[in-house]
């Protein structure tokens, strides 16, 4: 079935798990395109609050009554087959399409839509271009996968023909986008319970650039995506450090704290100076990207500097809760040993006495497939304490632990509860530190635990 056709031609749409952070951007879109929505979830949420200000009708709870009167069904992928509204859809004839199916026939409705893809960096990446976007008066559409606290949330609805999304590779859901500008920010071994090795992923990139219309935007430091896009007869952008890229950091320069500096180069000529007030290289090879991107667009070398510069973060990405009695408590959602390495190499240069890397593996297969990189990753901080593995979608078939993770990591310490990890660091840090929890599940329960235990023992000491 044609589904860019077929929104052409329906009134009603109903999304099931609508206040997701991936399906909410979708439903605002579309309602102001001028369909009528509804939607239904099982859990109450900041993003559910906001479907019902806009009078959307939202049902608690999974019923096929609920479908009534839709002529298409919008899921996440969550949402199995068993699912009643699905099997009540299916019954009745009423074309049913997954998020990443959606999101396809949504930006295609966009003449310049820019699909952010990469192992690593997406939501960052998405949110500063979005920011810069924003700021200079571009009025894109953003689709972001955290929140940004300059929109006040994970999306923004513009009038303009530009639209910004996330391209997540994982399954290969990116292959259901058709962009404008695709910017790959680096290509890694991940999700290799699906891609199997790191020769599949590249393959699925290159497929990925080959869906793009326009303009490829791509790290020129990074073998894997060079290799990936070599053979793609595309207009091609790159940024890096490297001098055969087009826009170049040069003169970097880190403050004592969070501050990354440096000079933007295009073509060799200085282009503007970039201060950022997040922390790491990383954030840097994020921050090219999206200036090189929005320059194409004909954002002006202030413009850039300006937004860049005003740019905080994005929830869960060295998110800092605060410093109760002199302890820096913070959150960041890596989960992978690139991630890892990345924002704690950018931890131990911040100037605390002591950082404490609270870590939750995030499945099993990517636990046991990147032992030893983790491993090596968590010996950087000062402390590393490891939680249990966080099942996600698996069973332990790997016969893996957090143990044995542990056992590769000198002086780290294995603890199975929050309640057991919160308990220890809070005893054991001292004014002048920073505890920082990592990890793609819900280790951020973890930090806002320590955080309020800190609290309170700084008020009744």
């Amino acid at each position: 079935m044609n589904y860019d056709e077929l929104l052409n031609h329906i009134k009603r749409i109903h999304f099931i798990g609508i206040g997701g952070s991936g399906m909410c951007p979708l439903a605002e879109i579309l309602r102001s395109e001028g369909f009528e929505l509804s939607g239904s979830d099982m859990n109450e949420g900041e993003t559910l609050d906001r479907i019902k200000s806009y009078g959307i009708p939202v049902y608690m709870g999974h019923a096929e009554e609920n479908i009534k009167g839709a002529e298409l069904v919008v899921y996440s992928a969550a949402v199995k087959e068993t699912n009643p509204e699905r099997k009540a859809a299916a019954e009745q004839g009423i074309p049913c399409i997954e998020r990443s199916v959606m999101l396809g026939v949504v930006t295609r409705r966009y003449k310049r839509s820019i699909a952010v893809s990469g192992t690593h960096g997406k939501t960052t990446t998405t949110a500063m271009l979005s920011q810069i976007l924003i700021g200079s008066g571009f009025d894109p559409s953003a689709i972001i996968g955290g929140k940004l606290p300059f929109i006040g949330g994970n999306s923004y609805v513009g009038q303009s023909d530009i639209i910004v999304c996330e391209a997540c590779e994982y399954v290969d859901t990116f292959l259901e986008l058709n962009p404008f500008i695709s910017i790959i920010l680096n290509i890694d071994a991940d999700h290799l319970d699906y891609f199997k090795n790191l020769d599949n992923i590249k393959k699925s990139f290159k497929k990925f650039a080959e869906l793009t219309t326009g303009l490829l935007v791509i790290n020129g430091d990074d073998e894997n995506t060079l290799d990936a896009v070599k053979d793609v007869k595309l207009d091609k952008i790159t940024f890096g450090f490297g001098e055969n890229c087009d826009y170049r950091a040069v003169n970097l320069s880190a403050d004592k704290g969070v501050h990354e500096q440096y000079d933007l180069l295009y073509k060799g000529e200085k282009l503007t100076s970039i201060k950022l007030i997040v922390p790491g290289k990383h954030n840097v090879y994020n921050s090219l990207a999206a200036a090189a991107t929005a320059h194409y667009l004909g954002a002006t070398a202030n413009e850039i500097s300006e937004n860049l510069h005003k740019f905080g973060g994005v929830h869960r990405r060295f998110e800092i809760l605060g410093t109760p009695d002199g302890i820096t408590v913070a959150d960041d959602f890596a989960h992978h040993p690139t991630e890892l390495t990345a924002t704690l190499n950018a931890a131990m240069n911040m100037g605390f006495n002591k950082v404490w890397a609270v870590f939750q593996p995030h499945t099993f297969s990517r636990t046991a497939m990147l032992l030893d990189d983790f491993a090596e990753a968590l010996k950087i901080p000062d402390a590393a304490i490891i939680s249990e593995i966080l099942p996600v979608r698996e069973t332990n078939t790997y016969n893996i632990y957090s143990r044995d993770l542990g056992a590769k990591v000198p002086g780290s310490v294995c603890l199975d509860t929050f309640e057991e990890i919160t308990d220890y660091v809070c005893k054991n840090a001292r004014e002048g530190d920073l505890i920082l929890t990592m990890g793609g599940g819900n280790v951020y329960m973890c930090a806002n635990m320590i955080y309020k235990k800190l609290q309170f023992m700084a008020e009744n000491k």
